[in-house]
């Protein structure tokens, strides 16, 4: 992905500003906290306990629950910088609080009494006596956290932030194996590189060559500051922003909208690895301002329907709904359908007598069930198992990469597949029948942020889009993205794409 390894330094930019600035406030907020309570034993154990807890946490976890909690709040941004900023702050407080007061705790008596003894007021303690006692032991907490969290910020590509979990994410879905080492190769650089600069800090406070700590924190601050930079440009109308999901498909489709809005004159940015309910919100907030998503997907999880109407009257409903509860325009449908389909090897299935969704009920107690990461809490599955009484003996989610391997491998005997997937073809697949009709339609569909709606130059650069994809173009695009040999990149395979639309 020659355009993705291009992006390493912008997005090794605002990596480091991200978990820098979660750093700062994790200090300001943990090195205050653990000097007033290292004196209060109650105090020093609720706050290490409360720091402790929120370890217990999943990052990922604890970036995605900021998402609704920000939304509930109201007028501040749900998606991206701040929810990122949040979450990691509070990853970065407990190895900085426990080292103030370990340290703080665990000084001589003697010479505090000492301290007491010439007369020194409290402050005066603190800044003369306990700080530069406690430094080492302080500043080896800061070190701890720098690096878990320019760790964790890798996960903050799923809220929205752009990272180096961008590359990461994007590589491991596209097995794309070197764009994952560039990831993390990056991010490793940048963990030791701070690590080394705290370290030299350290040293100079030590050594009381304080010149050596202030050169060591201003190359920080002022690579921190570099990598704001892009904050500091305006947000004109022409600087727009493509949302895309974690799949091939989503990442294939965003570089085709993107490559026409470039085309019209748009700056162009991507925020690729959002989850389904992320990504909706992120349209109607306006953090992004155009995406593609699936009639289904709407009509299940944001309008909470069960029925299962012609695929003409959903997406209609969809348009109606969208527009006004949120604001948010249905362009159009992109011309395929990208539905939720069971799938078999042909041989099992064969093997197994099972063609249709009933057979496969029949069969379940005895078969182990792959699904992609969102499915098996959706509102389709709860459907399907509505209408199929379905009891697998084991369920197991993949990203949809590894949900074909475990398929081809024999770690599951079937998949949630999807149904313009090139796989499904080139692996010589069954797709189950789904007689009772439990799978709504699943049109791709063209959102746009209420900003946009108005906008004659952005809509008019997608609408040659509208119908102009085939089932059978996307599959293939798709194919030579997750092909295990020759592969394209999302870019390429974009531009075959849009070779292929001819408009």
């Amino acid at each position: 992905m020659t355009g993705a390894f291009a992006r390493v330094p912008e997005l090794a930019a605002q990596h480091l500003l991200l978990a820098m600035a979660a750093l700062a406030l994790g200090i300001a907020i943990a090195v205050p906290l653990g000097f007033w309570s290292a004196h209060r034993p109650a105090a020093a154990r609720v706050a290490l306990g409360f720091a402790s807890l929120v370890q217990t946490i999943p990052s990922l976890a604890l970036l995605a629950l900021f998402y609704p909690v920000l939304l509930w709040i109201g007028g501040v941004p749900a998606l991206g910088f701040l929810p990122s900023l949040l979450a990691l702050t509070l990853y970065a407080l407990l190895p900085i609080l426990r080292n103030v007061v370990t340290g703080l705790q665990g000084l001589n008596p003697a010479v505090i009494e000492a301290a007491d003894g010439i007369g020194m007021t409290r402050w005066q303690k603190r800044r003369l006596v306990e700080a530069p006692l406690v430094l080492p032991v302080v500043m080896a907490g800061i070190r701890t956290a720098a690096v878990w969290t320019i760790g964790a910020a890798t996960l903050s590509t799923t809220v929205g932030q752009p990272s180096l979990g961008d590359l990461i994410f994007a590589g491991l879905q596209t097995q794309s194996w070197p764009l994952v080492l560039a990831g993390c190769i990056a991010a490793a650089a940048l963990a030791l590189a701070v690590d080394a600069l705290l370290g030299l800090a350290e040293h100079g406070l030590r050594t009381r060559r304080r010149w050596l700590a202030w050169v060591a924190l201003g190359i920080i601050a002022a690579a921190t500051f570099a990598a704001s930079a892009p904050l500091w440009r305006s947000g004109g109308s022409d600087r727009v922003v493509v949302g895309a999901k974690n799949f091939s498909e989503q990442y294939i489709l965003a570089r085709l909208i993107g490559d026409r809005l470039r085309a019209a004159g748009y700056e162009v940015e991507y925020r690729d690895g959002l989850g389904s309910a992320v990504a909706f919100g992120a349209v109607a907030s306006g953090a992004i301002d155009v995406y593609v998503d699936y009639a289904g997907t709407i009509w299940t999880n944001q309008m909470e329907r069960t029925d299962v109407p012609a695929r003409p009257a959903q997406v209609r409903a969809i348009a109606d709904w969208t527009k006004r509860t949120h604001d948010v325009s249905l362009l159009g449908t992109l011309g395929f359908e990208n539905a939720y389909a069971f799938a078999m090897r042909e041989g099992e299935a064969n093997r197994l007598g099972i063609a249709t969704l009933d057979d496969l009920a029949a069969r379940s107690p005895q078969l182990r069930l792959g699904s992609d990461l969102e499915f098996l809490e959706r509102p389709e599955w709860a459907a399907v198992r509505r209408a199929y009484p379905m009891r697998f003996a084991e369920a197991t989610p993949y990203s949809p990469t590894f949900m074909y391997r475990a398929l081809a491998s024999g770690r599951a005997d079937v998949i949630s597949a999807f149904s313009s997937d090139g796989r499904i073809a080139a692996d010589k697949l069954r797709v189950l029948a789904d007689p009772k009709q439990a799978i709504p339609g699943y049109d791709a569909i063209l959102l746009v942020a209420p900003k946009r709606a108005d906008d004659a130059r952005f809509t008019g650069a997608l609408r040659p889009l509208l119908g102009a994809i085939s089932v059978e173009n996307m599959r293939e695009a798709n194919y030579m993205v997750d092909r295990d040999s020759d592969k394209a990149t999302p870019e390429a395979a974009a531009d075959w794409l849009a070779q292929r639309i001819g408009r």
